[in-house]
Parts: structure tokens; sequence; C-alpha cells
């Protein structure tokens, strides 16, 4: 029996047409099957009228972007750095496909040990695979914010030629220490060889990111390897230090720092501070 992935349109309005054709933007929750008894969602945002390249856009946190439909519309957690600017991608010729957990860890979310563990690996397969055959001629890029970059970084080093570039924001360098109920550590990036990443690799950190465990000067020291966006600025926070509503977030200069990523990847001459 052949499993063919689970498509959910959004209705956007009276008249809309529903179908993926030239001229037509639509809004999709794309569901694949991937492990036994397990599928893996993606929600594909509005397509740009002349696409470019495809971004597969991994949130932050336990990467629970809360996928679902109600009363014909789709909804989301907006918050975090890649979820709330998949416009400014959108809007610079990028296809945003942001990723959502699988459905075994709908509850908990995702850790770092499943980030970085071959499960995720095979969901995220499964992603790439279903974006290629939608847009052959497009190169794909894994995009990760904060403890996103995990996802971004050992996807990429894994998946190898296969994809066209890795790019890391609010990169989590540093372990979590275990905190309340005995959590467990959680590593990030701290102990992963970023050579093992073969393909292009681009780096984008807020000089003012207060985050103990994504300091600047981290980003700072890769500098001498990989290109590295430098920003600085933007709006008073309106969260946690480690949350989106700040520099961790690009809070204020979300569209300059896209627009510099956007370059990067397109090949056009990028600005290596924002300011």
């Amino acid at each position: 029996m052949n499993r063919v992935p689970k498509i959910v349109p959004v209705l956007a309005g009276v008249g809309w047409i529903l179908t993926l054709v030239a001229g037509v933007r639509a809004q999709e929750i794309v569901t694949l099957p991937t492990r036994p008894s397990v599928t893996q969602s993606y929600f594909l945002a509005s397509l740009p009228k002349n696409p470019q390249a495809v971004a597969v856009l991994f949130p932050g946190g336990a990467g629970m972007l809360r996928l679902r439909e109600e009363n014909g519309q789709i909804r989301f957690s907006p918050n975090n750095f890649v979820v709330r600017t998949r416009s400014e991608f959108i809007n610079r010729g990028l296809i945003a496909a942001i990723v959502d957990v699988p459905s075994d860890l709908q509850n908990e979310g995702m850790n770092d040990d499943f980030r970085l563990g071959g499960n995720h690996f095979t969901d995220i397969s499964a992603v790439v695979s279903d974006l290629g055959k939608r847009f052959p001629s497009l190169p794909i890029f894994l995009v990760g914010t904060s403890r996103g970059t995990s996802s971004a970084a050992v996807l990429g080093a894994r998946f190898g030629s296969g994809i066209a570039g890795v790019v890391l924001t609010s990169t989590v360098f540093r372990q979590t220490k275990p905190g309340r109920g005995n959590k467990p550590i959680a590593p990030g990036l701290s102990q992963f060889d970023f050579g093992t990443i073969k393909i292009p690799l681009l780096l984008v950190h807020h000089v003012g990111d207060q985050c103990p465990v994504t300091p600047y000067g981290d980003a700072a020291r890769l500098a001498e390897k990989y290109p590295v966006i430098s920003v600085s600025g933007g709006r008073p926070p309106e969260s946690g230090p480690c949350d989106p509503l700040s520099p961790h977030g690009f809070f204020g200069k979300e569209s300059e720092t896209v627009e510099q990523i956007v370059n990067w990847m397109l090949k056009k001459p990028h600005q290596q501070e924002v300011k």
C-alpha cells in the first residue's frame, strides 16, 4: 500500500483556489509518514511569485510549532525568529518550510538528544525529499535558530551535498546545565565539529545576545573559518535573554537580518555587519 503525504490546504478568503499552480499563493500543512507509526509535519508558507530557493526552518526551544487547522485556518506558535520572519524570506524569493516536532514528540517536544540523533535525520530526510519533488530545480537550505541550530548543523553534516547550505542563527555553542527536576544536561553544539559540515555554512549572531549558552564571542571566534553576519541594535527586549523577543531573536532587526541571510543564500553581495 502506497503512503501518500497528507496535505491540508488553508482557506484564505472567498474564491481562493486551493491548488499550487503558477501565480497562485497557498499555504499548507504537509504531513509525511516517516518512522513506524510516526509522521512529520511542516508548514509550507505562501509561495513567492518567483521562487529562488527553499529554506527549511527549524525553530528554537523544544521546536513545538503546534501546527493545526482550526475552522479552515492554519494555526501555530508565532513568536520564534524563523516563524515570525517567514514573510521576510518569502518576499525575497524563498519558499519557507517550517518544521514542527514529529508526532511521537507532540507533548514534550524535541530535546538535544533527539535533535542530534538518527530519528531526526530520518524525519527530515522525508521533508527534504518531499520539497525536492515539489521544487526540483531549487536549492534547499537548512536554517536553524537557537536550539534549532543543533538540528540544522547536524543534519547539514549528514545530508552533505544533498542540500545547498546551512545557516545557523543564535547558535547554541554551550551546554545547558541540569535544571529543576534533575533535567539532563543539554549539550547543544558544545561538542560538535563544525568541520563536518562540508557544504557552505553561514553563522548569524547578535552582538548583544545575552543568553548564556549562545554568546556572541563564540561566533566571532569562528569568523576565521566561516562567514559570520554580526547584528547590532534593534528594539528593547520584551522577553527573557534566551527568548525570541530580545537580541537573541534579532528583535527589531528581523528584516535587515533576513535580507543579508537571503543575499548569502542566493550568492549576492551581503553585509557582514547589520546595524
